[in-house]
């Protein structure tokens, strides 16, 4: 729901600012308010979680995102239709930690891998079938319709989480009123400078001051939590070398491939001159391909190790990441599309390895706390990936350019700078150890008795 509503929400932005009477640069306050409004909330998730239990939160947080989907399709002007994407965020926020905390509380660790592969298969079919909707549902229907979707799936949520949602509740102590006000607003300064990083609305200096602001509330964050025994955010945490890794290198790897989805459908529609639905067609063998993915993965992590499937995966990645700077007007349908399957199928395999490895080594005391560090991190290293495609687009793309050949060769050098830097990533996890993550990938480990 969660996803198929901002990949539809993306396509439909030229209908809803027309109908809206706002200019489409007017519409990037819909986009960031629900991610800043994400980025402020996320970090209590685990404490809320904790506090009222999973499944009281995790139908508060659908049930939540469904009203404000529904207020969405009701707005009549663009300072309504923030807010209520305001309220949309405050449930989306809870709905993705919350939702891996209990999974990683009712199973094992070593069923915890094929768990999480196999829940994470529908967030995959909203990109592939996101850009398609959106085009649909914007030519034939009313834009409306889009925040209509989550409606029914929403009260089909609300009753699967009575009928089969435990309810796990952990002691908590008081909320980090201080650390909540300091991290929430530094961490939102920061995303709305990702948000507006690259746009001529704002000037340099303003975004450095913002930038310097958002980065003195951060610092301020770390001081308290220094001094502080039981802060928001426990950042002891990453004194754990498999919950470091895979978090820092979660966010490394994003800087790189994060930018993909931005970068893609610029090359194919302007560089090539696709359609937006032939734009969405080339795209949609990455999910296809991640899907698949998810059924080999745990066999795969189990024989070669979460060390060496991250170092060569994140090589893999960005070894592909080079290959499509070579596609131009001349490059066969078929091979862009073996590219995309590719892409897709091991982008999967990195993911799915980063976001399970946060749990190989934290107790269930620290599961909520690290559930809510990695959720915030991943929602930080999305915006930063968006903003180093931005930068690098910004970079190599002259403002003026005459012609899709010229855009085409841009577009070519960013994503050569960006694949360079998701092979440097692999840096991050070389601290990983050959015996890290076996308990989760069912690895089986031959001691000296035998």
């Amino acid at each position: 729901m969660e996803s198929l509503d901002t990949t539809i929400l993306n396509t439909a932005v030229p209908a809803i600012s027309a109908a809206l009477h706002v200019g489409p640069l007017s519409m990037k306050a819909v986009l960031a308010s629900y991610t800043l409004s994400l980025a402020v909330f996320i970090p209590i998730s685990g404490w809320v979680a904790d506090r009222f239990g999973t499944r009281r939160v995790f139908a508060a947080a659908i049930g939540l995102f469904t009203l404000g989907s529904l207020l969405c399709g009701l707005s009549s002007n663009i300072h309504v239709l923030v807010a209520c994407r305001i309220l949309q965020g405050c449930g989306g926020s809870m709905m993705v930690p919350v939702g891996r905390l209990t999974l990683v509380r009712t199973f094992a660790k070593s069923d915890l891998l094929r768990t999480m592969s196999f829940v994470s298969i529908p967030a995959l079919v909203a990109p592939m079938l996101g850009p398609i909707a959106g085009g649909l549902i914007v030519g034939y229907l009313h834009w409306r319709v889009i925040f209509f979707l989550n409606i029914p799936i929403g009260l089909i949520g609300l009753v699967m989480v009575y009928l089969h949602l435990p309810d796990y509740r952990e002691e908590t102590h008081p909320l980090d009123i201080v650390g909540l006000i300091l991290f929430g607003s530094g961490i939102a300064l920061l995303s709305y400078v990702l948000e507006v990083f690259g746009e001529h609305t704002l000037s340099a200096r303003e975004i450095s001051g913002l930038l310097v602001v958002s980065l003195a509330l951060l610092a301020g964050y770390w001081l308290h939590a220094k001094a502080l025994a039981f802060p928001l955010l426990q950042l002891g945490l990453f004194k754990i070398r498999t919950f470091r890794a895979a978090v820092g290198g979660s966010f490394f790897t994003r800087l790189g491939i994060g930018g993909v989805p931005f970068l893609l459908p610029l090359l194919y529609q302007v560089g090539l001159g696709f359609s937006p639905v032939q734009s969405g067609l080339l795209i949609m063998p990455q999910a296809i391909a991640a899907m698949s993915m998810k059924v080999v993965m745990p066999r795969l992590l189990s024989a070669i190790g979460y060390r060496w499937v991250l170092i060569s995966n994140t090589v893999i990645l960005g070894l592909l990441l080079l290959l499509f700077a070579t596609i131009g007007l001349h490059t066969p349908v078929w091979m862009i599309v073996l590219q995309a399957f590719l892409y897709g199928a091991f982008t999967s395999l990195q993911y799915t390895s980063m976001n399970t490895l946060v749990y190989a080594d934290t107790t269930d005391q620290q599961n909520s706390a690290a559930s809510s560090i990695a959720s915030t991190m991943q929602q930080m290293s999305i915006s930063f990936g968006v903003a180093s495609a931005g930068l690098a687009t910004a970079f190599f793309v002259p403002s003026g350019h005459s012609g899709a050949t010229e855009m085409i060769h841009g577009i070519h050098k960013a994503l050569v700078a960006l694949g360079a830097l998701t092979i440097l990533s692999t840096i991050v996890f070389r601290s990983l150890r050959s015996g890290d993550g076996d308990d989760l990938s069912h690895k089986k480990v031959l001691h000296p008795d035998g």
